[in-house]
């Protein structure tokens, strides 16, 4: 097989982003037979780049919208309203050799490290479908010596992993397998979408040290969706905070967890049950204070309900994002005072910030 053209892969050398959500909104039931319309995403814009090796976490509550974020990526489903792209392209309109490039492009790694793995096949047969549907390798030789390298890559020894069953192996083995996989077809981006909700605690910090390593000695961009701030925060570069659909905060994860400015942000971390003797878990308290009402079907800030800050403007409209410091983005009327940083900025602030301290 002639080697690839890595250059046309590349988009040519352009700076057209990997992926990118552009005003993105998901919208589930309301249709004949439901008349309850559930906002799953509402008016996201997200730029992937491609080009930076960086591991971003996307956090929030069951419900944020995180998912349905991973889920668009992925082609898996379509958006209600808005685009996805791909290089540039809309995702929903990509055939043959095209859409191709993007399943290789673009790989998921998933919450349930059970579910991928028919408990009648070796868990060879996992690494020899996609070897085979993407032609890798000339000679058998050739796909033993990728899977190999990839099962390495990912801290599992070949000779204990290949020619077992999957109930053979431990969770966290299995969950290795499939980072394993995504990794023999070099991928410009890895979607971790809870890749350790579900395997025991001794275990996520194995999977997270793969992930980790992987991300910094192959330069692969990882996408991390997570409800668990503590992990984000380890393996992040940057953090994007959802509540109901929407980005309520966004920057560097050393900023976001250590200085959080959304009151929802702030709810989250103190939530973790972080070991210091002196601090009272929980000792931040939600609900609606100073006397402002908040009727059901405002139009103003998602978390208003529950926000101890909220004021009578919360309810009126949505707030815009504000830069609320150098490389930290907001959504909350509590800094008005501060310069608004247009959608389609977000993205850079996440990846150059450095540079943006104005809008």
């Amino acid at each position: 097989m002639p080697p690839r053209d890595e250059t046309a892969r590349e988009g040519g050398g352009d700076a057209t982003p990997l992926m990118e959500l552009r005003n993105v909104s998901k919208v589930y039931g309301g249709g004949v037979l439901s008349r309850t319309a559930t906002v799953a995403l509402d008016d996201v814009s997200l730029t992937i780049p491609g080009d930076s090796p960086q591991i971003l976490s996307v956090v929030g509550e069951s419900g944020s919208g995180k998912t349905t974020l991973a889920s668009l990526l992925l082609g898996f489903i379509s958006p209600t309203s808005g685009t996805v792209l791909y290089r540039g392209s809309d995702l929903s309109r990509l055939r043959g050799a095209r859409l191709r490039e993007f399943r290789r492009d673009v790989q998921a790694v998933f919450q349930d490290p059970f579910a991928v793995f028919n408990p009648f096949y070796k868990v060879d047969h996992v690494l020899t479908v996609p070897l085979q549907k993407f032609r890798l390798g000339r000679s058998k030789a050739e796909r033993q010596e990728l899977m190999v390298n990839a099962l390495e890559a990912v801290g599992l020894r070949p000779d204990e992993t290949l020619g077992r069953y999957p109930h053979q192996l431990s969770g966290g083995q299995r969950q290795r397998i499939i980072v394993a996989r995504a990794l023999m077809l070099r991928p410009k981006l890895i979607v971790a979408d809870e890749p350790v909700s579900m395997v025991d605690a001794s275990l996520r910090a194995t999977i997270l040290e793969s992930l980790r390593t992987v991300n910094q000695t192959l330069k692969v961009p990882i996408l991390y969706i997570t409800h668990d701030l503590g992990t984000a925060y380890h393996v992040s570069d940057h953090i994007v905070v959802m509540y109901r659909g929407g980005i309520v905060e966004a920057g560097d994860v050393e900023d976001v967890i250590t200085a959080p400015k959304h009151p929802y942000t702030r709810m989250l971390i103190d939530s973790i049950p972080w070991p210091d003797p002196r601090r009272r878990w929980g000792s931040e308290e939600t609900g609606a204070r100073n006397g402002v009402e908040v009727p059901e079907d405002h139009q103003g800030c998602r978390f208003a309900e529950r926000c101890p800050a909220a004021m009578p403007r919360c309810t009126q409209a949505q707030p815009p994002t504000y830069l609320a410091a150098s490389g930290h983005a907001v959504s909350c009327y509590l800094y008005d005072e501060k310069p608004t940083l247009p959608k389609e900025r977000l993205s850079a602030l996440l990846t150059q910030h450095s540079s943006l301290t104005s809008a």
